[in-house]
């Protein structure tokens, strides 16, 4: 048993020893070339410029549709890609982004709608998902969401003139 795992590592080392001169022989200079090229742009990276990070509605009426726009500049060196934006809740939709590349310079824009849910001081994050550095970048909304007056005046007729 000794004698044949000797003569199997010594075929294995005769074998890994005289794949190496041929593998050294397959290089080409010009391939190697173009992987330094490709590696050093690599490490350049978009950067996504918000014209706001933050954007307040101030006082809305409970359940009142309002919107907003986030516009963005590509500051980086590289193309930048978005990929998908979302909300931290279903009552705020993100919509109307560019798939599309967009070059160094460029800029866009995406629409922010919130449906007024919610009671008080109310903060929303949209999260963007890009071929930054970061990977993700996060704007965010605010509201003061004011009680609906019709719906205290709903619960009190509903109260004094009970079904039957």
């Amino acid at each position: 048993m000794k004698k044949l795992i000797l003569a199997l590592s010594a075929l294995c080392l005769v074998a890994f020893t005289s794949c190496k001169e041929d593998a050294s022989k397959k290089i080409d200079e010009n391939n190697v070339a173009e992987a330094a090229e490709r590696d050093a742009s690599s490490s350049e990276f978009p950067i996504i410029t918000f014209d706001k990070q933050v954007h307040d509605f101030g006082e809305i009426e409970a359940k009142t549709p309002v919107e907003t726009v986030f516009k963005y500049t590509n500051t980086g060196d590289a193309p930048l890609v978005i990929t998908d934006i979302k909300s931290s809740c279903g009552c705020t939709v993100p919509q109307d982004w560019s798939r599309e590349p967009l070059a160094a310079g460029e800029s866009g824009q995406f629409t922010v709608k919130f449906n007024g849910s919610g009671a008080n001081k109310v903060s929303k994050s949209i999260t963007v998902t890009a071929n930054t550095e970061k990977g993700t970048e996060v704007v965010k909304i605010t509201a003061f969401v004011k009680a609906d007056p019709n719906a205290k005046a709903k619960g009190i007729s509903a109260a004094a003139n009970p079904v039957q």
